[in-house]
């Protein structure tokens, strides 16, 4: 059982939805970025998305692309990524994260390398959004058998026919992108949302939790109540970027984590 199997069973036991939050590794600096992950399980957040800067970030809205770009201009590499995470691990042991980005910098790492590293850094689970199933082969099943989750995304596009596919060898939970299109770059309407995450759940004992277009207390708990639960990230990485202070971008989180456990 990897930590976030460990989390998402915690939290059904205790009747609770959950938050996951965002932060690009190395936005705006690495102290930064470190002191903001730190706090990040203070303020209420149940699974960390640790966000892997890359060049090339085609499903991220600007103000992702932003933070990615900040993070590299400042030196941030896949090994600096990994080195926060490790940092991170040295005084917790139990919050999740999942490493969130793209194949590139794996691939040019290797993926045994990689797996290896990224297991003894304790990193929980990836998201790589620009390798399909087809490419299982690939990354997603020797992530598995390293003992990682590997998190797939459905979106408003994933009908019935190609649902099966996706879910195949997903693990730890299901990302289910709320919107068509890049990260805020729209709000995602629990309306909508509800009859999607049903139609998911009815195909897998997994988590569902959806992403993308939320960026209040309010729409934390309102897209949370239809689904296992919530991330945030562009309006965290908003906050970071405005250049406020870390005890004031953690109380947005823990405001933003107080909404999601509200449903």
């Amino acid at each position: 059982m990897t930590r976030i199997d460990a989390k998402f069973a915690e939290l059904k036991a205790q009747g609770k939805k959950a938050f996951v939050s965002y932060v690009m590794a190395g936005d705006p600096d690495f102290d930064t970025s470190l002191e903001i992950v730190k706090g990040l399980p203070g303020a209420g957040v149940d699974v960390i998305e640790l966000g892997l800067p890359f060049t090339d970030p085609m499903a991220d809205g600007p103000t992702i692309q932003l933070a990615g770009q900040r993070a590299l201009d400042g030196g941030m590499t896949l090994e600096h990524t990994l080195e926060l995470a490790r940092r991170f691990r040295e005084g917790d042991d139990t919050t999740p994260i999942v490493l969130m980005g793209y194949y590139n910098p794996i691939y040019n790492r290797g993926v045994d390398q990689f797996l290896i590293d990224a297991k003894a850094a304790g990193i929980d689970g990836l998201i790589v959004v620009d390798l399909p199933p087809e490419e299982d082969e690939e990354l997603c099943i020797p992530a598995q058998k390293a003992g990682l989750n590997f998190i797939r995304l459905a979106t408003p596009t994933t009908d019935d026919a190609r649902l099966p596919r996706v879910l195949q060898n997903t693990s730890g939970f299901v990302y289910y992108v709320s919107v068509t299109g890049i990260t805020g770059s729209a709000e995602a309407q629990a309306g909508d949302v509800g009859p999607e995450v049903a139609r998911i759940k009815a195909s897998t004992d997994l988590p569902v939790i959806v992403g993308f277009g939320i960026n209040t207390p309010e729409k934390a708990q309102n897209i949370a109540s239809v689904a296992d639960g919530a991330v945030v990230g562009s309006a965290i990485v908003s906050q970071i970027a405005s250049g406020k202070p870390v005890a004031e971008v953690l109380e947005f989180v823990k405001s933003l984590a107080a909404g999601a456990h509200r449903a």
